[in-house]
């Protein structure tokens, strides 16, 4: 018989029981999530203030930057939290939130990639068509349909973890509240739910990347078939760093969570490490380093807000004097 699932506290193991390493690591991941926070909030921000970057990849790219936010927040703060703490315990609806909040953004993410590759895909395949194509009611459609479907994916997800009887031990060997540990923890027939758990992965990882692919195959034909070097060259510079978050995102997503479950063990927390955590704190530096557009805005604005400082610095200096005399 399953206890009480209010009653129930799981224990995180967490990333390693060793004391010394305990605190550099937290220092470590803390200025990891700091550098996320810092950088996705920033895209978001230079992507408001610029009206060069008002076009729709860029109105997706802040919907990813604050998926990724979301994401690296449902993990971290429970991470570092749990570096400095001998209590690692933690109740059964908080893991639950926690996976709940973490597949739904995850989740979100993929769509949103799929998106800005079919963006891609209409800009380069049928550029005169394209502000038909990808208007901003059809990005705010996209991207409302994308949540929707997130967060009832992320309901079901969750409720095929969780929704078992826990009866045994309650150890989670994991830093958060992952799929695999949980289902290991389960007393009841997980058959069914494993099921539709990867009905689940098909459809929202299988399924986009799939899409994704396909994207990229017609946009290459069509780079191909293009007359000019520079062209060729302006495309695919256009593509690069969409291509890079691509193979990260669903490299590490498809080692995770598409391998049998025999073959699971420790080297899955360093794959969920670079997943919920590091990643995210790359996609700024990706979309910023590789991209021009991204970089002449970060200029432009750069020098704004310099000028307005020295502005106001004159201002201030002519102020005093004015107060001396």
């Amino acid at each position: 018989m399953g206890r009480n699932h209010t009653q129930i506290k799981f224990i995180l193991l967490g990333i390693t029981d060793s004391p010394s390493a305990q605190t550099p690591l937290f220092v470590f991941f803390l200025l990891i999530y700091t550098v996320t926070l810092v950088g996705n909030v920033g895209i978001i921000i230079l992507v408001r203030v610029s009206p060069s970057l008002h076009t729709p990849m860029y109105f997706f790219l802040t919907h990813f930057a604050f998926t990724d936010i979301c994401c690296s927040t449902a993990i971290s703060p429970r991470m570092l939290a749990d570096l400095l703490s001998e209590d690692k315990t933690i109740s059964f609806t908080g893991c639950m939130m926690q996976f709940l909040t973490f597949v739904f953004f995850a989740t979100i993410e993929c769509h949103l990639l799929a998106m800005m590759a079919y963006d891609r895909h209409a800009a380069i395949c049928q550029p005169l068509l394209y502000v038909t194509i990808i208007s901003s009611r059809v990005c705010w459609q996209l991207v409302a349909s994308s949540y929707l479907f997130a967060f009832l994916s992320a309901i079901i997800y969750t409720w095929c973890v969780f929704g078992g009887s826990f009866c045994g031990p309650n150890h989670i060997d994991h830093f958060f509240c992952d799929e695999v540990p949980v289902l290991k923890l389960v007393c009841s027939d997980t058959h069914s739910s494993e099921m539709v758990i990867f009905a689940f992965v098909t459809i929202n990882v299988v399924g986009t990347s799939m899409f994704i692919l396909l994207s990229y195959i017609s946009i290459l034909c069509t780079v191909l078939r293009m007359g000019s070097a520079q062209s060729r060259a302006r495309a695919f510079h256009t593509c690069a760093s969409h291509l890079m978050v691509i193979i990260i995102f669903f490299g590490t997503g498809f080692f995770m969570y598409l391998q049998p479950s025999s073959s699971h063990g420790s080297l899955d927390k360093v794959a969920s490490i670079f997943y919920t955590v590091v990643t995210p704190m790359l996609n700024p530096f990706i979309y910023s380093l590789r991209n021009r557009e991204m970089k002449r805005a970060l200029g432009k604005y750069g020098r704004r807000l310099f000028n307005q400082w020295q502005q106001r610095t004159v201002v201030s200096s002519r102020t005093r004097r004015f107060d001396v005399k």
